[in-house]
């Protein structure tokens, strides 16, 4: 294909906009003239969804078998940046296969409250850990020729009215947490695509938001790829082509194509709006690497699908009774292990190409037989004939392992939970069967977190088993029986009650808007702040062997590099993720107590010591400071902690960081204090107060410390001091000409 500028120079206006928008529900338009063909797009963000039909108004008909490999709930949990480069390889690997030429993933929208009914399709609550584990998703996926498209930009954080609600955000916290992870990935990994989400940020819908997908997308972060919309996420076409969105999805039959064209002919829209538009689609159209002939090892993904579920495992508990013994006589009850459920429900769900469950696997390890009880019926009820079989079975055994998880009814894309909660017919199957063992150990099966302070404390054993995708059956039985070390770390914090979380009070808001009112303080940043009791913290998750930290050393450069030793200090070797927090005891501005900055995963042989190098990004320390909007460095002490979670902190030092310069016009309406700051603005400020009978009655220091927070003009409607407010500001001006 030639110059995609140059194909689009010679089209029509009416062929132009007619490749801004799709064909039908999943194709671009195609243009034989000038060899420009239809490509697909089709959802991920886990597997390659690829529909047998033409697609109907939800896309949601059956799909082409392929690998479904972890959702993201359980993929953020392996803090593995090369792992996840692997799995985005392979899907890149089957979507080329499949003849797709985008693949709708990664999401790594931030789980600010574990009610989102979707957050089983993103990887954290901290943009540290979204923004690196979705770069690797990209990078694996593009590898292959095949388009990632970066998603739900932006602030897409709930389910509830999420084609309309305005999430209204500061911009400290937008920036900061919510668009962060998202420049990571841009900057990183440059996707080919972005996804603009449904849902309005501060009033203005995402896909017509300029400030966002042109300003800030494309001018600060440099974004040079296509713009595409969620599916029918456009409200105004015109508005949002303006805006910088390039692609609507689905087909609106030419509708809204016409709407363009009579734009431009009208003299509202500037022609070359379109003609930006049209070359993304050409431009991206050329990048695809279709090829009628690739295949992919269905087998080796199925092995690599086990691989990445195993490491994603995290293991909350265990009083010693895991791993299991191979001969240990074992029931498992629940007929989750039976009747799996392992990935989300709405557009992301996958046709897996094979199923294990847990059960099967479990007997295929054990060298004794393995009793069976369901406990449950497949839709989450219960019997009294089903519940004293589960007790017996519990009874007779050495250990019980029971599993229990959210029904697929309860948790999908399109509406938020009410709560988190094990249903009632779970939660009595598993005090009955305490009761009978108190050996027990419970594996979770769920796409966000549920509550477990009612039962933690009287289990030995809690395994977070997440959603863990096809070969997660075999993955669960090669953590309990010690196949394979469990390596999964909490990316997103366990609270004790629903009650505690920080967004609890303005989750999912009203009338149309909702209002991030916890701020910055999302998640553990929240939880820390406040001091509030969890049920399991951030980055939290055992191994079956132990760890120990020694020699903490921060060095600064241009960036900040953290070096410790850790050891095995067990008899099994095992990975151990070293988490890097930075906080800052003295800043400036709120701030969280402490954030995740760098994570690095080590695997250890029992007694094995290696010194551990986590670099930590200079632009990762800085804040976003409303005052120049800008992203600042705030020079001081910054107190670097290494640990094992968010509160099981190994080692601390502190450092010192040289801040950035920042300039902060002043005007009539700084004040007092913040003039004073600037030794040229405080001369001004003397010869402003000399002119009143040649004395400085307003600088004596008791004055000044009273008066330091009021604004200038203030202090100027006091009297009359002999110069306007016009030759303050002009005085002032040059002072601020001079700082820059």
């Amino acid at each position: 294909m030639t110059d995609p500028a140059q194909t689009v120079s010679t089209l029509t206006l009416e062929e132009k906009a007619g490749l801004t928008s799709g064909l039908n529900f999943w194709y671009t338009k195609p243009h034989p003239q000038s060899g420009i063909p239809s490509i697909m797009l089709t959802d991920g963000p886990h597997g390659v969804r690829k529909q047998t039909e033409g697609g109907d108004h939800l896309g949601l008909t059956d799909s082409v078998p392929s690998t479904c490999f972890p959702p993201a709930v359980a993929m953020g949990c392996s803090f593995d940046p090369e792992l996840l480069e692997l799995v985005g390889s392979a899907l890149g690997a089957e979507a080329r296969a499949a003849q797709v030429s985008v693949l709708l993933g990664p999401g790594i929208n931030i789980k600010r409250s574990p009610l989102c009914g979707r957050n089983f399709e993103y990887l954290s609550e901290d943009p540290l850990l979204s923004g690196v584990l979705g770069a690797a998703l990209v990078r694996g996926i593009q590898s292959q020729g095949v388009g990632a498209s970066l998603k739900h930009f932006a602030a897409n954080n709930q389910e509830t009215d999420r084609m309309r609600v305005s999430a209204d955000i500061d911009p400290r916290p937008l920036r900061e947490i919510y668009l962060r992870g998202f420049q990571r990935v841009v900057e990183d990994a440059q996707p080919w695509t972005v996804m603009c989400s449904y849902n309005r940020i501060n009033g203005v819908y995402a896909s017509q938001n300029r400030w966002l997908l042109t300003d800030v997308l494309r001018g600060e972060w440099g974004f040079d790829g296509l713009v595409v919309s969620d599916w029918g996420a456009v409200s105004d076409r015109v508005a949002a082509l303006a805006a910088g969105l390039d692609l609507e999805m689905p087909s609106t039959g030419g509708r809204t194509d016409q709407e363009i064209v009579d734009a431009v002919r009208a003299g509202t829209l500037d022609e070359s709006v379109v003609d930006a538009a049209a070359t993304r689609v050409v431009d991206l159209v050329g990048k695809s690497a279709v090829d009628a002939d690739a295949v992919f090892d269905a087998d080796e993904h199925h092995a690599l699908a086990r691989r990445v579920a195993a490491e994603c495992v995290v293991l909350l508990k265990n009083d010693g009774v895991l791993p299991l013994a191979v001969d240990a006589k074992i029931a498992v009850i629940g007929e989750l292990a039976h009747t799996p459920r392992y990935q989300g429900a709405g557009s992301s769900r996958i046709n897996p190409t094979r199923l294990d469950n847990a059960l099967d696997e479990i007997r295929s390890l054990a060298s004794v037989d393995v009793v069976f009880a369901p406990g449950y019926l497949d839709d989450g009820t219960s019997t009294e004939e089903l519940l004293a079989a589960a007790v017996d079975a519990a009874r007779a055994a050495e250990v019980a392992v029971v599993f229990v998880g959210v029904p697929a009814a309860l948790e999908s894309e399109g509406f938020d939970r009410e709560d988190l909660e094990l249903p009632d017919s779970q939660v009595d199957l598993l005090d009955a069967v305490v009761a009978a063992n108190p050996n027990t150990v419970v594996v979770l099966s769920n796409g966000g977190v549920v509550r477990v302070s009612g039962f933690a404390d009287r289990v030995p054993a809690l395994v977070e088993g997440w959603l863990l995708g096809q070969a997660g059956g075999g993955a669960l039985a090669d953590v309990l029986y010690g196949l394979v070390d469990p390596a999964g770390r909490l990316a997103e914090t366990i609270p004790v009650r629903l009650e505690d979380t920080p967004s609890y009070t303005d989750f999912p808001g009203e009338h149309g808007h909702v209002r991030y009112g916890e701020g910055l303080f999302v998640g553990y940043r929240g939880f820390d702040a406040h001091r509030t009791e969890v049920s399991f913290p951030f980055g939290h998750g055992l191994s079956y062997t132990t760890f120990s930290y020694s020699d903490a050393v921060a060095t600064v450069g241009d960036d900040l590099v953290v070096t410790v030793t850790v050891t095995n200090t067990g008899s099994r070797s095992g990975s151990e993720v070293v988490q890097v927090y930075v906080g800052v005891a003295d800043s400036a501005v709120v701030r969280a107590p402490r954030e995740l900055k760098g994570f690095a995963k080590v695997h250890l042989d029992a007694g094995e010591s290696r010194q551990v190098e986590v670099p930590v990004r200079r632009a990762d320390l800085a804040y976003w400071d409303t005052r120049v909007d800008a992203w600042v460095v705030e020079g001081g002490a910054y107190r670097v902690e290494v640990g094992a979670s968010s509160r099981d902190i190994r080692a601390t030092c502190t450092t010192e960081i040289t801040g950035d310069e920042v300039s902060v016009p002043l005007s009539v309406e700084s004040s007092i204090g913040e003039i004073l700051a600037n030794p040229a603005a405080a001369e001004v400020l003397s010869k402003i107060f000399a002119t009143a009978d040649g004395e400085t009655p307003a600088l004596d220091p008791a004055v000044l410390e009273m008066a330091a927070s009021m604004p200038l003009e203030r202090i100027l409607s006091f009297g009359n001091f002999g110069i306007g407010r016009d030759e303050i500001q002009r005085q002032l001006d040059i002072v601020n000409a001079g700082s820059k």
